[in-house]
């Protein structure tokens, strides 16, 4: 056992963790409550009068694919805690299932259940609780310590965790000597210790200053991808989730609202909440060219005497603020996007700043003949 750096070629269609449907009812009548929701459709609220029970999450279904950041935000209260307790069954799901690399977890015993934490998921909470009588090492091999792996070895393996987080000059002092952000750091060390393949995060970094915070964001990203973890990581910070994650899911009372990319969010919101969430989110670095570029048969009939060819180029990746620079930088009043040699769309004045407004894509093509 232990932690290697890799580089991962991951199928995006190989799904790690698969919830369906889940549901969680909090309350002495929750199977009533919960036979009644499907029964008669009630809501959250009528839930609460009749039964004084709590929908914690309602029908929430995401697949979390091998080594991405998957990131749940929701404002206090909206189930996202919830949520990433049931994925490894500190708490048992009122309906629905969740599957971890194909296996239900509500058909596993309680041995096969441990073993599966152990061995496949890590977690890091907001308090790290870490053991202060014991040392930074100490507390990092804890987990293996409770697997029964011997102390040479699982010293070994908790000093390379350590080494991963920034910690090697660490190893013997105690939690009261560490930083907050440091403690955090030797969470994600225990956690990675059993080499796990998936990470739960449950908003590890929310108490820490700004400026610890996203260095720790930074660190987090870069190391999970390196060692080819996949991640859920729960926030209730709309920015710290799309420099995080590769997608996002927002809730809001139990249900799942919006699941999608950042720029796929922000482009297109599912409805007027999540419309709110982000309209004060900087566009320059998550709208790419492929989202605003025009095609060029669009192109060429706005401005038919264009020369294409000439124009200055760039990938269907460069994000707006890239493209801005370019137009400022060009003598021509569009930008060229190539992908495999070919000129596969065009970036105008015009679609460029309904990229910054983040317009979406639709009132984009809507918008197309009317061009500068």
């Amino acid at each position: 056992m232990g932690i290697a750096m890799k580089t991962v070629n991951a199928d995006i269609n190989d799904v790690l963790i698969d919830c369906q449907s889940l549901w969680k009812v909090f309350g002495d009548k929750s199977a009533a409550a919960m036979k009644s929701i499907k029964e008669r459709g009630l809501g959250k609220k009528e839930v609460l009068k009749e039964f004084n029970c709590v929908v914690g999450v309602s029908d929430a279904s995401i697949e979390v694919r091998r080594g991405e950041i998957f990131c749940i935000m929701g404002l206090s209260g909206s189930g996202k805690s919830t949520l990433i307790r049931l994925l490894n069954k500190l708490i048992t799901p009122s309906s629905g299932k969740v599957l971890v690399k194909g296996r239900d977890l509500a058909d596993l015993s309680p041995v096969d259940l441990r073993q599966m934490r152990a061995r496949n998921i890590g977690m890091v909470f907001q308090s790290v609780a870490l053991l202060p009588h014991r040392t930074v090492l100490e507390n990092a091999a804890f987990g293996l310590e409770v697997q029964g792996i011997a102390k040479p070895e699982r010293n070994k393996i908790a000093v390379a965790a350590l080494e991963k987080v920034g910690l090697a000059d660490w190893v013997n002092r105690y939690p009261n000597e560490l930083s907050g952000g440091m403690q955090q750091r030797v969470g994600l060390a225990r956690a990675l210790s059993s080499d796990p393949e998936i990470i739960l995060m449950d908003e590890p970094f929310s108490a820490l200053d700004p400026l610890i915070r996203r260095q720790l964001q930074d660190e987090f990203r870069q190391l999970t991808k390196a060692l080819g973890k996949s991640a859920v990581f729960i926030t209730h910070d709309l920015d710290e989730a799309i420099r995080i994650g590769d997608r996002i899911a927002i809730m809001k009372d139990g249900v799942i609202i919006q699941t999608g990319t950042a720029e796929e969010i922000i482009l297109n919101p599912a409805d007027a909440y999540v419309a709110e969430f982000v309209a004060g989110i900087s566009r320059l670095h998550l709208i790419k060219a492929h989202s605003v570029m025009r095609s060029v048969a669009e192109f060429q009939q706005s401005a038919p005497n264009s020369d294409i060819a000439s124009l200055a180029r760039t990938t269907p990746d460069a994000d707006i603020d890239e493209l801005i620079t370019l137009t400022m930088q060009s003598e021509r009043d569009a930008i060229a996007v190539v992908d495999n040699d070919q000129i596969v769309g065009v970036v105008t004045p015009r679609s460029l700043l309904m990229g910054v407004k983040g317009t979406s894509t639709h009132d984009l093509t809507a918008a197309s003949h009317n061009w500068s």
